[in-house]
């Protein structure tokens, strides 16, 4: 309640940092091409040198991001709580549409986008890695990646603390003892050593039955797949040869 009330009063500032004044300075300190930050944000956000190995190979612009931003979190000791805030951010931008176009819109200004960003993260009390992510992104006008990007970075973190994710899609919640049982059931299917980190999904249009995605694979038990596969056999010519 507490982070939504200090998002509620930051989004507040955000309208009033549109008519805001230029801000040539922090631009011309912070600005950064996608390349120069894939090699340098990590290195430059700490003062530590440690190497810090990324538990998973992403690829593109978002994952170069994300990695980055990885490195940075671990060396900081701050990976939960980075994590958390980036959450916090979008789900802000879930809640207020005025924001999420206000990052998605292109010919915003980057000074404009960079004040409002800050605005926002000090008001919620974001940490240092974080609100000088944030401002790299405005900067460069990948605000827009970043849902995409949190996303990213939660496979890193999951990666790190040996999780694997189960998205268990059904027409109703599951009951806390069929949660419980199939979460045991993925646990033995997936091994020592790694933990599952169950998410319900909730989707009408399977009818019925459940569909479990888990490391690529799909076991999809739904009412909706099992009458398509039916209608495909009914469908099959009948061989009267043996008859």
């Amino acid at each position: 309640m507490a982070m939504a009330g200090r998002f509620r009063s930051s989004l507040s500032l955000f309208t009033k940092s549109l008519r805001s004044d230029s801000l040539s300075a922090h631009r011309s300190a912070l600005a950064l091409t996608d390349s120069q930050f894939s090699r340098n944000y990590a290195t430059t956000t700490v003062q530590k040198e440690e190497r810090v190995k990324v538990p998973l190979a992403l690829f593109g612009g978002s994952g170069n991001y994300a990695s980055a931003l990885y490195i940075a979190a671990v060396k900081t000791n701050a990976l939960d709580k980075i994590e958390s805030e980036l959450h916090d951010l979008v789900e802000a931008m879930k809640r207020s549409p005025t924001f999420s176009l206000f990052t998605k819109d292109p010919t915003v200004p980057a000074d404009t986008r960079l004040k409002a960003i800050q605005e926002i993260a000090g008001g919620a009390k974001f940490s240092e890695v974080t609100k000088n992510f944030l401002a790299v992104l405005a900067l460069n006008g990948r605000l827009r990646h970043i849902d995409t990007i949190t996303k990213r970075f939660g496979e890193l973190t999951m990666a790190y603390r040996g999780e694997v994710k189960a998205i268990v899609t059904t027409v109703i919640p599951l009951p806390p003892d069929e949660e419980k049982e199939l979460k045991e059931t993925l646990q033995d299917v997936i091994g020592r050593g790694k933990k599952v980190k169950l998410e319900q999904k909730i989707d009408p249009s399977i009818l019925g039955g459940i569909v479990v995605e888990f490391s690529q694979k799909v076991f999809d038990a739904s009412i909706k797949t099992r009458a398509r596969q039916m209608e495909r056999f009914l469908r099959e010519p009948v061989n009267l040869d043996g008859l």
